[in-house]
């Protein structure tokens, strides 16, 4: 991570926001309403209800806390690089896996952005780390326990 920070794109922000609006304003009033009920049907100690909405409690504190503290330190980044000759956090890169020969196009996002299932990979990760300040047409090697290589074909602004 750049400067011991967590990065995050304008977009990023936007949405762990309103993640935490939905955690205060529904989940934590859910919560409570819950644990009334359950304190509402006497005996504690064999309350599963209880218990579960206890559990719960802790889940969504806990988030709140987490995406607090999230927004309280990150680095705000641009979603999109100015220079799109090399690749940065929010470039949007198409390469080719040499060995698979497979085209992907992943973007480059902070480690709380990231997710692999939507090719949204974090700069942290191996193959993001070995992608940034790279430009077209670079061959790149990925560093993992079975080195593999990629070529730049594309960087794109996200």
């Amino acid at each position: 991570m750049v400067d011991n920070k967590l990065i995050l794109t304008k977009d990023g922000v936007k949405k762990l926001k309103e993640e935490l609006r939905h955690l205060i304003d529904v989940e934590r009033p859910e919560v409570i309403e819950q644990l009334t009920f359950a304190r509402s049907q006497g005996d504690l100690s064999e309350n599963a209800d209880y218990d579960a909405a206890r559990s719960r409690q802790s889940e969504v504190e806990g988030r709140i806390k987490q995406i607090e503290d999230i927004l309280a330190t990150a680095r705000i980044i641009e979603d999109k690089p100015k220079n799109s000759k090399s690749v940065s956090i929010g470039s949007k890169v198409h390469i080719r896996d040499l060995g698979l020969n497979a085209e992907k196009t992943y973007t480059i996002v902070g480690t709380v952005e990231s997710d692999p299932f939507t090719n949204r990979i974090s700069n942290d990760s191996l193959l993001g780390s070995a992608l940034i300040g790279k430009q077209v047409g670079d061959m790149v090697t990925v560093k993992t326990a079975k080195p593999y290589d990629v070529e730049i074909l594309r960087i794109d602004n996200a």
